[in-house]
This record gives structure tokens, C-alpha cells and sequence, in this order.
């Protein structure tokens, strides 16, 4: 899997930071909207962290953005494994 590169695309952190920020307030039965405080936040965050089942829901969605569905297996094709930075058209 070629790592390096996946790191270095804003899409890939971004699809990360909604997976999880939309797993942990749809636990907590909230929007967006409610998050007004850091003290909101770091609440969520420390009740998705001490349930199992939020955990394997984030673990879920880390997956789904590491995980090209292009290929069999977990690895990146040949042709992407090769690449330095992201494939820009």
C-alpha cells in the first residue's frame, strides 16, 4: 500500500475527518451545529473513545479510506505503488 502518497492527498484526510467526526456525533445523537464549545467536543470525543462499539465504527471508516476497492486484497495496484505524490489529471 502506498501510504506516502495516500498521506500527502487532502481528499484522503478529509474523508477521514468526516468518517469520524460524523461516526462520534451520530453516537452522541448530535449535528454540527450543537459542537459551540471545545469543552461540546472534547466531550464527544471522550465518549466515542470509551465505547467499544464507536470505536469499531471509526476503525470501520479508517479502513474504508485506506482500502482501494479497485484491487484484490490490501494492496495498491503496481501502477500506484510507483506513484510520489497523487495522480493529477
Amino acid at each position: 500500500m502506498n501510504l506516502r502518497v495516500r498521506l500527502k492527498n487532502p481528499v484522503f484526510w478529509m474523508q477521514l475527518l468526516l468518517g469520524i467526526s460524523a461516526t462520534m456525533l451520530t453516537y452522541a445523537s448530535l449535528t454540527a451545529s450543537d459542537m459551540t464549545s471545545w469543552g461540546a467536543v472534547w466531550d464527544v470525543v471522550r465518549q466515542a473513545i470509551s465505547n467499544p462499539y464507536c470505536l469499531f465504527l471509526i476503525a470501520s471508516n479508517i479502513w474504508s479510506a485506506l482500502n482501494d476497492p479497485t484491487t484484490s486484497g490490501l494492496t495498491d495496484s503496481d501502477r500506484v505503488r510507483q506513484y510520489d505524490k497523487p495522480l493529477e489529471k
